[in-house]
């Protein structure tokens, strides 16, 4: 169950969906411009979820285990962000990325570093765009590969805390005519989900104003 207070409305989730995609779109742009080949990312879905639905819905979806670039944001709103693929796909991703005229020994050896490479990429082109669209400045940890499950993706950091929000959006990449397909996750504490959804509102005054019902 979402609090009421941090619950966005239909307006506010259309506003983020849009902002999300216009950073997806940026990440397609600078990833094309990395590898030196097309790259299409999808319209992002996105849902509000509770981590451990989050979880529940990405083990529903992946039997594999995953791979995840992980990277803390801090500034107006703060929390972790997750870009999440199936372990089955990351070489794929590398191989796309990197060119598959490596060989597999060649690929695995790349592998943490590309990855890293590519999630700075994707979930900074996505951060940056919402921080800069809504007038707020974000600062990004180093990306960090990370494996596990759904459930040790989304776990709490320390036992007792608070469980937060997570902002789950699904995301295809066709690259190089590969299809891969991952998930992006943001999760954040309460106080900055109420604070995301204030600035939400104010974007949308401003887009909108006195048109506004």
């Amino acid at each position: 169950m979402i609090p009421i207070d941090v619950s966005l409305s239909e307006l506010e989730r259309d506003a983020l969906t849009e902002i999300v995609n216009i950073g997806v779109s940026r990440a397609a742009s600078n990833l094309r411009k990395m590898i030196g080949d097309q790259v299409f990312l999808s319209v992002p879905a996105i849902e509000v979820v509770s981590q451990t639905r989050a979880a529940r819905l990405i083990t529903e979806r992946e039997v594999s285990d995953l791979v995840a670039v992980r990277q803390d944001f801090t500034g107006a709103f703060a929390g972790r962000a997750l870009l999440i693929f199936p372990e089955e796909n990351s070489l794929d991703l590398v191989r796309a990325v990197a060119g598959s005229e490596l060989s597999a020994d060649e690929v695995i050896e790349i592998e943490q570093e590309a990855l890293a490479e590519t999630g700075n990429v994707i979930l900074n082109s996505c951060l940056a765009t919402m921080a800069n669209m809504l007038k707020r400045s974000l600062s990004m940890s180093i990306p960090q590969v990370v494996r596990g499950t759904g459930a040790s993706l989304f776990a709490a950091e320390e036992q007792g805390t608070e469980e937060g929000l997570v902002l789950f959006l699904y995301i295809d990449f066709a690259v190089r005519s590969r299809d891969i397909r991952g998930y992006i996750a943001m999760i954040m504490d309460l106080p900055s989900l109420a604070i995301l959804k204030g600035l939400l509102e104010d974007f949308i005054t401003r887009v909108v104003g006195d048109d506004l019902p």
